[in-house]
């Protein structure tokens, strides 16, 4: 009998991994520790599975970060200074995981050859000239669209737009096949569950804090901007990457702040 119900246990075990219902909390941590440097004890990118129903959870606490930082430094800095410094803390908070997708993404896609050549290039951690311009306009993009709000409206955009990101990743790592057989765009398998989770979370969030028409255009521009990500893996890489799922997030993040930015000031 005791020898029956310990070999289950590891089997139970796996399923609670799998499957947020069972272990609602259990893939917080690993969420924390796969989107930013938080040092949290374990290790990185363990249990994704779970992990994934986080990610709009975390991103909006990057978002409350970065945007908290801007509204401290507006009173003694001014809107541009502290958006900027805001921009830092973001960079700096998550390790600058999704810059580093954005600007490899970039160079693969400025590579001439096929798609062998391409993902050749964007496994080379050396950063070229596609890269760059692509972090540099990043960078402006983010700039001038959070510089041109308010300091409640930034921690809102930056709080909404950080969520709806990793939100975004996740529904980019779901329609999108892997391009490797190895790396985390092969390694990030997002089940309906953790997806539905997830959704929920980043719907939720987008609407209550934007209102209705902000938010549901907010949302909008999060699924142009995946649907843009995914054809550019299907036809060019012939699936997803690392890259391109932190591509995805760099870009929805700018596309939902210009989108809020739009609303707001129309």
């Amino acid at each position: 009998m005791h020898a029956h119900a310990d070999s289950e246990a590891p089997a139970q075990d796996a399923v609670d991994a799998r499957d947020p219902r069972r272990a609602p909390w259990r893939g917080l941590p690993s969420a924390i520790r796969f989107l930013t440097i938080v040092p949290i004890p374990g290790a990185a990118g363990t249990e994704l599975a779970v992990a994934a129903s986080w990610f709009p959870v975390v991103g909006a606490a990057v978002g409350a970060f970065a945007g908290g930082v801007r509204v401290g430094a507006q009173q003694l800095l001014g809107r541009t200074p502290a958006t900027v410094l805001a921009m830092i803390a973001l960079v700096v908070v998550t390790g600058a995981l999704h810059q580093d997708g954005l600007a490899d993404t970039a160079d693969g896609l400025g590579a001439r050859g096929d798609r062998s050549r391409r993902l050749q290039v964007m496994r080379d951690s050396a950063t070229g000239v596609f890269g760059t311009l692509a972090l540099i306009g990043w960078a402006l993009l983010l700039l001038t669209t959070l510089a041109s709000l308010d300091a409640s409206h930034a921690l809102i955009a930056l709080v909404v737009a950080c969520a709806l990101a990793r939100w975004a990743a996740l529904v980019h790592a779901t329609v999108t096949p892997p391009a490797h057989t190895d790396g985390l765009g092969a390694a990030l398998h997002v089940g309906p569950i953790a997806l539905g989770l997830a959704t929920t979370t980043s719907l939720v969030l987008a609407l209550a804090l934007c209102g209705l028409t902000p938010g549901a255009i907010a949302l909008v521009a999060v699924l142009l901007v995946v649907a843009l990500s995914t054809t550019f893996a299907r036809r060019t890489l012939g699936g997803r990457t690392g890259d391109t799922l932190g591509a995805t997030v760099a870009i929805t993040e700018i596309a939902v702040c210009a989108a809020l930015l739009a609303v707001w000031h129309g």
